[in-house]
């Protein structure tokens, strides 16, 4: 099938986005009167009404749906193309966007330096950064990158691990001050514990394990694997604001490492329960298969990676 005008299939893919013919026309800066013409072209080369148009409003048809997903990959398949042909003399130079998915907290104390700088270093990247803990269904979903923790075992996605960390308990010298440190992970169950939403659910059954010395040194301990039912008054359905509540002083906090890590390295918060290790975890980021990945997305991804590696976190 030939094209006389590929941006036709901008104007769809407007019109997918927007609602209305008018709200995708003056989003690409023409006259609804234009946009109608466009998409009239459209349907007719690919034989498939695409929306249902009223004077109103105008909706996608599953025809539509489908046919959007390969012409939005069509269209950052040319943009890749141009990008990789517009090099500078030192190196090739990143355009186009990049949709990331992250979670909140590690957004905000980790990943937010780490995206300014590389905007910094590639002016032609732009960011559309969706911050939030909710497990969404990133194979439908118009997303380039999510960073997600835990197990992994949806096919459609192409995963890389970027980190292995692990849960830790902490608590914020002020609080520390009014109550005793745990010495062991069954004393939480008589402490104020911060909780936050995993799949829906708040994260109130806390795992913790020990083992014995290294070969050739006793054991002070035996191995031992404990899991602690807590409660607390505070429970969110954003990480980050749990992480807040532990930062003021209202309780102990469970949560990967990684998130914690410029809390810990400040002295902000303590780590508990030394000689016990939190439930362990992995940091993936997931792309998913179907889609053709631009070079501004792999190479964000490769960013990432030296970050987390280099990034000291208490174990």
């Amino acid at each position: 099938m030939d094209f006389e005008n590929i941006d036709d299939l901008r104007v769809a893919l407007a019109c997918r986005q927007s609602g209305t013919l008018t709200a995708a026309a003056a989003r690409l800066r023409i006259t609804p009167a234009a946009a109608s013409a466009a998409l009239k072209r459209l349907e007719a080369r690919v034989g498939a009404r695409l929306f249902e148009r009223s004077t109103r409003s105008m909706r996608i048809t599953p025809q539509g749906e489908l046919y959007a997903g390969y012409a939005q990959r069509a269209l950052e398949l040319l943009e890749e193309a141009r990008g990789q042909l517009a090099a500078d003399t030192d190196a090739q130079r990143l355009a186009g966007g990049i949709r990331l998915d992250a979670p909140s907290d590690l957004t905000r104390h980790v990943l937010l330096p780490w995206l300014d700088a590389f905007m910094d270093r590639h002016p032609g990247v732009e960011l559309h950064l969706a911050v939030s803990d909710a497990r969404r269904d990133l194979a439908r979903g118009q997303v380039d990158i999510a960073l997600r923790y835990g197990d992994l075992r949806d096919a459609r996605l192409v995963a890389r691990r970027l980190r292995d960390t692990r849960r830790l308990a902490c608590a914020a010298p002020a609080y520390l001050a009014r109550h005793p440190a745990p010495a062991h992970p069954s004393d939480l169950a008589r402490h104020e514990c911060l909780a936050y939403l995993l799949d829906g659910q708040p994260s109130r059954r806390w795992r913790f394990s020990r083992t014995p010395g290294p070969d050739g040194h006793p054991a002070q301990t035996p191995a031992e694997t404990v899991e602690v039912r807590v409660g607390g008054r505070r429970t969110a359905d954003d990480a980050e604001i749990a992480h807040r509540w532990a930062l003021a002083g209202h309780g102990v906090l469970y949560k990967s490492a990684l998130d914690l890590a410029p809390s810990l390295a400040s002295g902000a918060l303590v780590p508990l329960l030394p000689g016990w290790r939190g439930e362990p975890l992995a940091l993936h980021a997931l792309l998913p298969s179907h889609r053709f990945v631009p070079a501004r997305v792999r190479r964000l991804v490769d960013f990432l990676a030296e970050r987390f590696a280099a990034l000291p976190v208490a174990d």
